[in-house]
């Protein structure tokens, strides 16, 4: 009975594989974190995909009278600005990876080298999580009997770090870039179509803000924010950084 105490108390997934439950709430904390990256990215990649390549078009639609130049710059902005964010969530995959591999190292070395330590620090866990002193010692047992478990549960409760998919960083690649493209091609799009760059700009700028209202409004639903407040704001911000780049090519115009 005094086992089946340890065990209940424990945190979720390390209370002895509980068929049907540590499972099940493993895969779905998988699928939530998968999720999470997901829409991580997509807002990373929308927001300056959206962005960037608006306030482009706009400051060259008051330098330029052709339209065919826009449209030229802005593909080879969307093509330099997809690659280089997507090189930035690579990187930033690899960085989160190679850290937790450096941990990872750094733990199974205290396991092997600073044991009493590290049995401290378990011990000091059951402790804040309200284990009496006879379960803290039980729980600690338990879990230094298996020293790859006993490092899992050190990176995870100790320094709260998850296991990072191994893939992320060509996932993370991919998504930004995909999504700076998709975001990019909004307010370019237009000026495929008419023949004079302030028309075009017109159009880009009624099609981009309605995008970036929209994008801020799923976005603030997501992150928990005001809905409203958080589109608002999202889409100022493309309208302030368009009008920006408008104003400057015009003044560089005279």
């Amino acid at each position: 009975m005094k086992q089946q105490s340890v065990t209940s108390n424990l945190p979720t997934g390390q209370a002895g594989k509980q068929p049907g439950t540590s499972k099940d709430t493993y895969l779905h904390h998988e699928e939530h974190l998968k999720s999470s990256d997901l829409i991580t990215d997509v807002v990373i990649g929308m927001s300056d995909g959206l962005t960037v390549p608006f306030a482009l078009a706009a400051g060259l639609s008051g330098a330029v009278s052709s339209t065919g130049i826009i449209v030229i710059a802005g593909i080879a902005e969307i093509c330099a600005g997809s690659i280089a964010m997507g090189l930035g969530g690579y990187l930033a995959g690899k960085t989160e990876q190679d850290h937790y591999s450096s941990e990872v190292k750094r733990e199974f070395y205290e396991v092997d080298n600073l044991r009493d330590r590290e049995i401290a620090e378990t011990k000091e866990f059951f402790a804040n999580i309200g284990l009496s002193e006879e379960l803290q010692e039980q729980a600690t047992q338990e879990i230094a009997k298996d020293k790859k478990q006993w490092v899992d549960f050190m990176m995870k409760y100790e320094l709260g770090l998850d296991k990072p998919d191994p893939k992320r960083a060509t996932k993370s690649a991919m998504n930004i870039g995909l999504s700076y493209i998709v975001g990019g091609l909004v307010p370019l799009s237009p000026y495929f179509f008419v023949d004079q760059p302030v028309t075009g700009l017109k159009i880009s700028a009624i099609v981009t803000l309605i995008c970036l209202f929209v994008f801020g409004w799923f976005k603030s639903r997501v992150t928990g924010v005001n809905a409203w407040g958080g589109a608002l704001r999202v889409m100022l911000i493309g309208a302030v950084a368009a009008a920006a780049a408008f104003g400057v090519a015009k003044i560089f115009q005279r």
